[in-house]
């Protein structure tokens, strides 16, 4: 999921009126999402009470994803994304490289982030128990003789994991007091598709690994998102209503962490 190359918003934002395509009939029934075609490529499609249409294409997942007015046809819709087909298959195929390649070999001078902070490796073989210490602008990685890239990575990954952890805990607590929840458990895992998920009948939260690579405000924003399905689990006016009304910043957050590609 490390990622080393970034998708500027402009290139994988695009914000057309939608005055010109506008299907000008009634729509008696509006379904609020629903999925279209472009040749191979599927295309989720969320009508929302909005002036424009927007298309983006995920970094983290490839995912294409179209917002549009509640009254826009699914002609109109598809008129519009259809001659960007080309546009999306560029990026989903830069995104496709990124995650195929392993942008780290864990030598001395890499570059690797912590909360959005970016920090030399430095690399120190020692015979004794590996450990990680946090410098000013270092991370060293204090591993035996010989060890591979295979147990270099897992020695820092458990480091940024207890990070994370460590910073996770005082946040689910904050909240949990804040919008009268309570979070039965909480992991860390490495996802793909998702920052984090939430199983209201479990009460059971997971937050994605690589946050700890972000700013901490991100991280912040997926527990409030996700601690709110505990109060409403779908993704309704009531649940915007409830985050608009404890994180009015959100939506910012959101864009800026979905179009964030280093992982």
């Amino acid at each position: 999921m490390p990622r080393t190359h970034s998708l500027s918003r402009s290139r994988s934002f695009i914000l057309i009126t939608a005055s010109a395509v506008v299907h000008q009939r009634a729509v008696a029934e509006i379904r609020m999402s629903l999925k279209i075609h472009l040749a191979e490529i599927t295309a989720d499609v969320i009508r929302k009470p909005i002036r424009n249409i927007y298309l983006r294409v995920c970094p983290l997942t490839g995912a294409v994803r179209i917002s549009a007015p509640e009254r826009m046809s699914i002609d109109a819709i598809h008129k519009f994304a259809w001659p960007r087909l080309g546009w999306i298959r560029k990026q989903q195929s830069k995104i496709r490289e990124q995650v195929d390649e392993n942008p780290y070999e864990y030598c001395g001078g890499e570059i690797h982030k912590l909360w959005g902070k970016p920090y030399y490796l430095k690399v120190i073989e020692k015979e004794d128990t590996p450990v990680v210490y946090l410098m000013a602008s270092e991370i060293a990685l204090q591993v035996r003789s010989g060890a591979d890239q295979a147990q270099r990575g897992a020695v820092l990954d458990a480091w940024y994991r207890t990070q994370l952890e460590q910073v996770v805990a005082p946040l689910i607590k904050k909240w949990e007091q804040q919008l009268s929840v309570s979070v039965a458990r909480v992991t860390v895992r490495k996802m793909k598709t998702r920052w984090g998920s939430c199983t209201p009948l479990t009460r059971a939260i997971r937050i994605n690994f690589d946050l700890v690579k972000k700013p901490q405000r991100f991280l912040e924003y997926i527990v409030v998102h996700e601690l709110l399905h505990l109060i409403e689990p779908s993704h309704n006016q009531r649940f915007i209503a409830l985050i608009d009304q404890n994180l009015p910043q959100w939506r910012y957050d959101r864009d800026a962490l979905n179009f964030s590609s280093q992982r």
